[in-house]
């Protein structure tokens, strides 16, 4: 019986040896994955009309859109394609995560940050249009932690208290390392999977500063008037986005057209007080950007300089605006 078998076998392959050949070289060259990745142009998101108002979905007229970065695991396809494509950069893994942290726990740090980045978005919205907004309760969670710390923490953990006290910003948090003593251990109680549980991190000297090795973030709970809703897919991720979601709840709610029929596509984070941030890969988001016949172009002051190196390079005919803060974004496009 098993001799039937191999023999059928032994002729399945010499009758279709060139065909398994050339499924074995691709598999090799497209999914066996190597310790890089590659930078590509990416595209823009139009985001005009993901935010709705008190449930009415109302169109747009004209683009207010997020450019992004195209990024590809390194298949030795993909790598050897870096060598000869305009604009594709070859990077280590080793040099995206964070010393020997995970893919994984990278995807779970940018989910943090699109969250952090839509609250901050709303935020600076609300308060620069002058409309109400709640604030109802800050959760302070974790979103990187250090080789050298000295800690049981994971990202994603919500502080709850800290030494048995509830903190009210993460900036108390600070102090409370900054006065304390190298090898304090301090006692967390945190919020894990909806469950509340008992942790530490101890006060190390990093650098020349006390930390615990730990960096954190806060996102909101709030209430607004009016009713928004944000809309995003499950593939985005990160904080560069924020700036020009923030333009776009702004143009929602005060029925005021900053956008008038124009493409303006921009990137760049955004805070609570409507401060704008610098961002990762500003030469792929303005070539993404000229290939989606962008009009306008809003970049952080951070990164002008890079931006405007690519734009004279290729001679796109895009208009390049440096912003520091969302009210200067939103008086350029008023006039």
């Amino acid at each position: 019986m098993f001799n039937k078998i191999y023999e059928k076998i032994k002729k399945f392959i010499k009758a279709n040896k060139i065909l398994l050949i050339i499924i074995l070289v691709i598999l090799i060259l497209f999914y066996i994955k190597l310790p890089y990745v590659i930078y590509a142009p990416g595209g823009t998101i139009n985001i005009a009309n993901r935010v709705t108002v008190d449930g009415k979905k109302e169109k747009t007229k004209g683009k207010l859109q997020l450019s992004y970065v195209s990024m590809f695991n390194g298949s030795p396809a993909f790598v050897l394609s870096s060598f000869v494509v305009p604009n594709w950069d070859l990077a280590k893994k080793a040099d995206i995560t964070y010393e020997d942290e995970t893919m994984d726990d990278m995807i779970k740090r940018d989910k943090l940050y699109l969250k952090q980045s839509q609250d901050n978005a709303t935020i600076a919205a609300f308060t620069q249009a002058k409309k109400k907004i709640e604030i109802k309760q800050v959760h302070n969670k974790i979103v990187y932690i250090t080789k050298k710390s000295d800690t049981n923490l994971k990202i994603g953990d919500e502080i709850i208290k800290v030494n048995g006290k509830k903190i009210k910003s993460l900036d108390e948090l600070k102090q409370m390392i900054t006065n304390s003593k190298i090898n304090t251990k301090f006692n967390f109680v945190i919020k894990r999977n909806n469950q509340e549980k008992n942790a530490y991190a101890v006060v190390k000297k990093i650098n020349k500063e006390k930390v615990l090795g730990i960096s954190f973030l806060s996102t909101y709970d709030y209430t607004t008037s009016p009713k928004i809703k944000i809309m995003s897919k499950d593939s985005e991720s990160g904080a560069s986005g924020g700036l020009m979601l923030s333009l776009s709840i702004y143009n929602k709610i005060t029925n005021k057209d900053i956008i008038k029929g124009r493409n303006i596509v921009g990137t760049g984070t955004i805070d609570v007080d409507g401060k704008v941030g610098e961002i990762d890969g500003v030469k792929y988001k303005v070539i993404g950007a000229a290939r989606n016949k962008a009009d306008i172009f809003l970049v952080p002051v951070a990164n002008y300089k890079e931006a405007k190196k690519t734009i004279d390079k290729y001679n796109y005919k895009i208009k390049l605006v440096k912003v520091r803060t969302l009210k200067e974004a939103i008086n350029y496009l008023n006039k």
